[in-house]
């Protein structure tokens, strides 16, 4: 089976000064803007690398529950963690209801590479 590269645009290739609104507001307001977006690019570089971090810790656990044959899901701590996250989002005003949407996709998702890596050394083990 061949995988297929998607090769990701370099840092070189994003154009930070996009916009629809070029040309059509007063430059000084395009320039604060853009000031503000960059910002806002920095943060959401550091979110990408944060998650890619989250998700490399949370493979080591769904290998430590595969190889345990614990369940992939953990509600208890699950709901744990929601409400920790929906006091930390009050305390940053921010809507705790979409800190708790946000990390009920993520929970989600670890979850289904739990049940992946689960799926994967099973097979693993028939095959020995």
């Amino acid at each position: 089976m061949t995988e297929q590269n998607h090769a990701l645009p370099d840092a070189d290739s994003f154009d930070p000064s996009a916009s629809s609104l070029a040309g059509r507001v007063d430059q000084a307001v395009m320039d604060e803007l853009l000031s503000i977006r960059s910002s806002i690019d920095n943060i959401d570089a550091t979110l990408v690398f944060l998650l890619a971090e989250r998700f490399k810790a949370t493979q080591k656990v769904g290998v430590l529950k595969a190889t345990h044959k614990l369940p992939a899901g953990d509600p208890g701590r699950e709901s744990a963690q929601i409400e920790r996250l929906r006091r930390l989002a009050e305390e940053a005003h921010l809507d705790p209801a979409f800190a708790e949407k946000f990390l009920n996709f993520i929970i989600s998702e670890v979850i289904r590479h739990h049940e992946a890596i689960a799926e994967g050394h099973q097979a693993s083990i028939a095959q020995a």
